[in-house]
């Protein structure tokens, strides 16, 4: 299999949660997703995904995890982090780096302050610790677009909030067809953790936060907030922060040495 690339599900209570594998190193880096999650999982994406990230095979055994498949009411980011935990106690998994994208970041945040002895090095990339109006505002649209049942809008909206202009313009024509792919069954999924991302708050619990961390984000960021990154890079001690400038939430994409940044990191921390 291309880089050892793996699709499977760990058991979690009385549900499972899809993760992906793939890479030969003797290192572990976990990936965590963003709220995209709540539209499409990791299912059947391990060979694609192992492309994208082919540059960290080498070193590292990487693991992508979905949330888990059966989401109840009220279900937290504190709770994701548990959950996380749990199947990487399963997976006999003890220590590992952990990059959290987005809502991502929110889930590697409290599982750096609530379970410190599972991470090695921490990454938060575009991700917040503490409501502000622009994340209150836009989530919040979303959620009502996923109530309407309007995938194109949610689509669309996310697009345009997410990346430049100068990327964004070339991606525009596809629109009809994007909004047409993946759309779910039904978006209690997406909801549910939409839900959790604008209740989500560490703020007061950073400074709890002990190991090697690198902030990653963009000064132009619709999603989460242009200022949420350096919030969060000045509350945890001896953190590194980079900001892209004229990039938002999709700097992970758009970002040519965003990987390289993060590979960079975790060599010499």
């Amino acid at each position: 299999m291309l880089y050892n690339a793996k699709n499977d599900s760990v058991k979690i209570g009385d549900t499972s949660m899809d993760y992906i594998s793939f890479g030969s190193g003797q290192k572990i880096l976990i990936m965590i997703p963003g709220l995209g999650d709540g539209l499409k999982t990791v299912k059947g994406m391990a060979i694609p995904l192992a492309m994208i990230y082919r540059q960290y095979t080498k070193k590292y055994k990487v693991y992508i995890f979905s949330r888990k498949t059966n989401l109840k009411q009220g279900y937290s980011i504190k709770d994701m982090a548990k959950d996380q935990v749990e199947a990487m106690k399963t997976l006999g998994i003890s220590r590992a780096s952990i990059l959290g994208v987005s809502q991502g970041g929110m889930i590697a945040q409290h599982i750096a302050i609530d379970y410190p002895n599972f991470v090695e090095k921490l990454i938060l990339a575009v991700t917040l610790s503490q409501q502000n109006e622009t994340v209150q505002n836009v989530v919040s649209s979303w959620i009502s677009m996923a109530k309407a049942n309007d995938y194109k809008s949610i689509i669309i909206d996310t697009a345009e909030k997410s990346y430049s202009e100068n990327f964004i313009k070339k991606y525009r024509p596809l629109y009809p067809i994007l909004s047409k792919i993946g759309k779910p069954k039904n978006f209690n999924r997406f909801i549910i953790q939409a839900n959790a991302c604008i209740n989500h708050n560490t703020y007061d619990e950073l400074e709890k936060i002990n190991c090697p961390t690198l902030v990653i984000g963009g000064d132009s960021d619709k999603v989460v907030g242009k200022k949420s990154s350096e919030e969060i890079a000045n509350k945890i001690p001896n953190s590194k922060l980079i900001l892209y400038k004229g990039l938002g939430h999709m700097a992970f994409e758009e970002a040519k040495d965003f990987n390289y940044q993060i590979l960079d990191f975790l060599d010499k921390y």
